[in-house]
């Protein structure tokens, strides 16, 4: 394992990759009680809205998709309530063009829409990405029909306990979010960070249903639209980020899955890059001109051994910081079926294994943030490097 770094110096590092950027990140607040750092220069052009975001900054992966179902208002406001740094959405859109706040499209496991009759006959086999799936599609219904169904748990296998809020919630717009967390900051006296993922872009482009172009109308609308916004931008194809760069201002990161696949876009283009490729410093060099920030799967961290365990960590946090990039990798949750083996702790795959220790892992790498489902946990962790 590479050298632990001191939690000042990490502190700085991130920052510094933040100015390296070009990129101003300002207005963020944070309910823990660890010391946000502020490196010279970092915040220049900020007028004094604020503190940059602490770091390792902790994003409410879905909310606080640990404890409520996902993409849900009471999911992002418990992960509000309990300090996430910043709240994340994934958007999809609907047959007339709205965007609503999904992890995915198919919604048959997120909704109750298998309870509505009505909608029977919209049960259909589609291809996305690559991968055939038989369900329910948010592009097959008008905002107005979405607005009849009501969110559930995704995995009630493991998180059981989750289930009992299914119902309470309808599907939120991303407009809707956007009222929210600024009538929220307006409550905080500080902004309310949000992180937003066109999700499947190329496939709802074909379908005459693109993405960027009503995200960049609502980030104006809304004043998030500059480099200075409290929101960044996230795709796993680079060519939505470089559309989004035409459009707005906003800081935006590449998110890159494990490290032999390929980004859809490129396979589409037959681009024969995989993220071992990105992840070099050309590959790197390439992001940062574009990007601010790279968002890898854990695994490009520090690999897992055949038996699930931590390997040694890569270079990609060193060589991501020497391209002026930030890192926030995903996903970190508590239940031992998520975690690596050797933080897993007794039989139950459902019940926590030692989070903190995992976390732990991979805050010594030199990580700017990561994304969480249990914002509470994540922020604990962090407290002990913000120090």
């Amino acid at each position: 394992m590479e050298r632990e770094q001191k939690p000042g110096r990490r502190a700085l590092l991130g920052a510094a990759a933040l100015g390296a950027g070009a990129m101003a990140l300002s207005g963020a607040g944070t309910a823990t009680a660890a010391e946000t750092r502020t490196a010279p220069g970092a915040v220049a052009g900020t007028s004094g809205r604020g503190h940059e975001l602490p770091v390792p900054t902790v994003i409410g992966h879905r909310g606080a998709s640990g404890y409520r179902p996902e993409h849900t208002f009471g999911s992002y406001q418990l992960a509000l309530d309990m300090g996430a740094d910043i709240i994340e959405q994934d958007l999809v859109p609907t047959k007339d063009g709205h965007l609503v706040c999904r992890h995915e499209n198919d919604i048959t496991a997120t909704t109750d829409v298998s309870a509505h009759p009505e909608f029977a006959d919209r049960k259909t086999t589609k291809t996305v990405d690559g991968t055939k799936l038989t369900g329910w599609f948010t592009e097959d219904f008008t905002l107005a029909e979405l607005k009849t169904l009501r969110a559930k748990e995704r995995i009630p296998g493991n998180r059981q306990r989750n289930t009992l809020y299914d119902g309470r919630w309808e599907v939120p717009t991303f407009e809707e979010v956007l009222q929210w967390a600024d009538r929220e900051g307006r409550r905080r006296g500080r902004r309310v960070w949000l992180y937003v993922e066109t999700k499947h872009p190329t496939y709802f482009r074909k379908l005459g249903l693109g993405l960027e172009e009503p995200l960049a109308k609502l980030l104006r609308r809304y004043g998030r639209h500059k480099k200075d916004a409290a929101l960044f931008l996230q795709s796993f194809e680079p060519s939505s980020i470089q559309r989004l760069r035409k459009l707005v201002d906003t800081p935006a990161v590449v998110l890159l899955s494990t490290i032999d696949s390929r980004p859809w876009d490129f396979v589409e283009a037959n681009d024969p890059r995989t993220v071992a490729d990105l992840v070099k410093p050309e590959g790197l060099k390439w992001i940062a001109s574009y990007a601010q920030g790279i968002g890898p799967d854990l695994s490009v961290i520090i690999p897992r051994t055949s038996d699930g365990k931590l390997s040694t960590p890569t270079s990609v946090v060193k060589d991501a910081h020497a391209a002026g990039l930030i890192l926030h990798p995903y996903t970190m949750r508590n239940e031992n079926t998520f975690l690596p083996a050797d933080f897993r702790r007794g039989s139950d795959p459902n019940a926590y294994g030692d989070a903190f220790g995992a976390f732990k892992a991979y805050f010594a790498t030199g990580i700017d943030g990561i994304f969480s489902d249990n914002a509470d946990t994540a922020l604990l962790a962090a407290a002990d490097f913000r120090k």
